[in-house]
């Protein structure tokens, strides 16, 4: 998988979470809407890798996870991201809600649509969202 295809596949999610939230089935739109970051970070990642680079051990480790927070500094994003957030409080408080999300989401059969809607609203925001925050750097 290459950057492009992560960018195509962020893509995709988020508007699968949308079609989710749209026909009522806010478990699987959280979970999608979440894992659409994961990809979009990892785009960025696959941007840094080089053709025909080894790549570093401890970067492919830190990487190879789900969590936002963990992914962000896996990526080398976290001063990009205090920055952020530093500047743009609406911004802040987007992030607040994204961090939280889990790939254990899959499992749970309780989420709100409330609570799905907010964590999408976050990603796709267009002036403060995750995601428009992330498409400038991939």
């Amino acid at each position: 998988m290459n950057r492009a295809d992560l960018q195509r596949l962020t893509e995709l999610r988020i508007r699968e979470a949308k079609a989710l939230l749209d026909g009522g089935c806010s478990e699987g739109a959280y979970y999608l809407a979440g894992y659409a970051v994961e990809c979009a970070i990892k785009a960025y990642v696959a941007k840094r890798t080089r053709e025909h680079d080894f790549p570093d051990k401890a970067l492919i480790e830190k990487v190879y996870r789900h969590d936002p927070e963990e992914l962000v500094r896996g990526a080398g994003l976290e001063k990009d991201l205090r920055d952020e957030m530093d500047r743009d409080k609406d911004f802040a408080v987007n992030w607040a809600i994204v961090k939280n999300w889990s790939e254990k989401s899959r499992y749970n059969a309780s989420i709100s649509e409330e609570d799905a809607r907010e964590l999408h609203a976050s990603i796709v925001d267009p002036a403060h969202g995750v995601l428009e925050w992330l498409k400038k750097r991939w």
